[in-house]
């Protein structure tokens, strides 16, 4: 389990203490009286729309000793508490996807693609810590909130035909006011698209039906040129949706037939690099865009299935249209070895700005010929290996070392992590010849102090922050597992001065003063 991480939405990367960087925008939201409960008082539905200028107001975090997302440090009479959120709620699901099992960066990704509004499934702290204790399978539980009925909605991408256009009708739904039903035509466009006769249409070409007459409706069908695309639902799963009194919305859409989807490569560096540039280029529409260019044949690009012409969105998860060419570029070289990079054509990028969606939710995972395992980027969160308790009368020498590191083209080259509800922050991987290597570093190693500053007790997003305040230059005093657990059963110190304990531990100090070799 990632341990710790915080976020802040619209969204600062924090510790305990509350500072960070602007990441995640933020939508606002609706009274919690709004919301129908559901039978279990503890499970609630909370609902946010995006106001412009408005944040979420809260933070997610994972913390030490505890299972799943929790929302912490509500703002007061903020769009989080007015939806109902309350401190200590562990978030289930965002837009119907089930996230409790879900990686922490992995969930603040979701929430930041999923656009001006979401639907928060959340149990109470108190609930959540039993139902955990007891076995519950809280997908199950999610479900159960949902009902039988329930099927999602569908997102089509209508294509027209020549002989048959569109391929569909716009009926109003008699009696119901700002309802609209769809009728397709037997194998025309829209049934090939995946619309079926008498369903709800929701939304239109990014516009809701709901806010639309028939006849703002019946233009724009008339006006489309050649494509459309809507997302619709059946009735059935309409009423679930209206008793839960919630929006139905693209992100909880299966996409039945967009005609873009980003595609999310694995490369692995090459001896001459990965065989592509990036350039930074204005599109048609004038969007400025990181675009790829000049793929080598035979690069690791090419075998990766990068293509020339391609708009680059994210950089190991992280998307780039905030970021400085320089950023990106250095945020690929400080990758290391590997690099998960997501691509699309640029008309894609611009079809999806047209309906108001980010291209990020329709995302493939697309595996190279050589398997490639994606790797994050150094100096950064991690499972670790397991716990190790010393033998009750073993005599043990423990391996201190004061490893002095240089920020190196591959970061510092280790990542970080814990053992759940266990203290401490452990080193979980370290990068073959990067600075963590050569300063002595090893798999394993319990982190004490970071430029001088203990940690022992401190979660591992905040030994982050502690090592990035140091620039270019990281101090870590560290110990061999086994040896930590070993100092701390019989109450000894961790000390600069144990280092002349054992002759490992002096070569080990002498290696890592030493500035590395290129």
């Amino acid at each position: 389990m990632l341990i710790c991480l915080t976020y802040y939405f619209a969204c600062n990367v924090v510790g305990h203490h509350g500072t960070g960087r602007e990441g995640i925008d933020s939508p606002a939201m609706v009274i919690a009286g709004d919301t129908e409960p559901v039978s279990d008082p503890s499970l609630r539905v909370c609902v946010l729309k995006r106001e412009e200028g408005e944040n979420f107001g809260f933070y997610l975090r994972v913390e030490r000793g505890r299972q799943g997302h929790v929302i912490r440090q509500l703002q007061s009479w903020g769009v989080a508490e007015r939806s109902g959120l309350k401190d200590g709620d562990h978030l289930l699901e965002v837009n119907e996807m089930f996230v409790d099992n879900m990686g922490h960066m992995e969930v603040a990704r979701w929430i930041q693609v999923c656009g001006s509004q979401l639907c928060f499934l959340v149990l109470d702290g108190q609930a959540y810590d039993k139902a955990v204790s007891e076995g519950c399978d809280l997908r199950e539980l999610a479900k159960t909130n949902r009902g039988e009925e329930w099927r999602p909605p569908r997102l089509c991408h209508i294509t027209r035909e020549a002989s048959s256009g569109l391929g569909f009708s716009i009926l109003p739904v008699e009696g119901e006011k700002g309802k609209f039903y769809t009728s397709p035509v037997n194998g025309g466009a829209a049934q090939k698209a995946g619309v079926k006769k008498g369903d709800r249409l929701i939304w239109i070409n990014g516009a809701m039906a709901s806010e639309l007459t028939h006849s703002a409706i019946s233009k724009m069908v008339k006006k489309c040129s050649d494509h459309m695309t809507v997302l619709v639902i059946d009735s059935e799963s309409e009423k679930s949706y209206a008793r839960r009194k919630m929006p139905i919305l693209p992100p909880m859409a299966d996409a039945v037939s967009m005609p873009y989807q980003p595609r999310r490569l694995h490369l692995v560096l090459g001896s001459e690099g990965y065989g592509f540039l990036l350039r930074k280029e204005k599109t048609g529409a004038g969007r400025t865009v990181h675009m790829v260019r000049e793929v080598d044949k035979g690069s690791p690009a090419e075998l990766g299935g990068v293509k020339e012409g391609e708009v680059l969105l994210e950089v190991n998860g992280e998307p780039t249209d905030s970021l400085g060419h320089d950023e990106v570029v250095n945020k690929i070289r400080q990758s290391g070895q590997n690099v998960t990079l997501t691509t699309m054509p640029p008309q894609g990028q611009e079809f999806y700005t047209k309906l108001g969606l980010s291209p990020l939710l329709f995302c493939v995972n697309v595996t190279p010929g050589i398997p490639v395992e994606k790797m994050e980027i150094p100096l950064t969160l991690e499972l670790t290996v397991p716990h190790v308790e010393p033998q009750e009368d073993e005599q043990i020498n423990p391996n201190v070392r004061l490893c002095v590191l240089q920020l190196g083209s591959v970061g510092f080259g280790f990542h970080l992590g814990c053992v759940q509800q266990k203290p401490g922050t452990l080193i979980s991987q370290v990068a073959a010849g990067g600075p963590g290597q050569s300063s002595g570093l090893l798999q394993g190693d319990v982190v004490v102090e970071v430029n001088g500053q203990n940690v022992e007790k401190e979660s591992v997003e905040d030994v982050i922050l502690h090592a990035k305040k140091g620039g270019s230059s990281l101090s870590l005093l560290v110990v061999d597992q086994r040896g930590y657990e070993w100092l701390k059963k019989n109450e000894k110190p961790i000390k600069v001065n144990q280092l002349a304990t054992t002759s490992e531990g002096e070569k080990n100090v002498s290696k890592a003063a030493e500035p590395p070799t290129e």
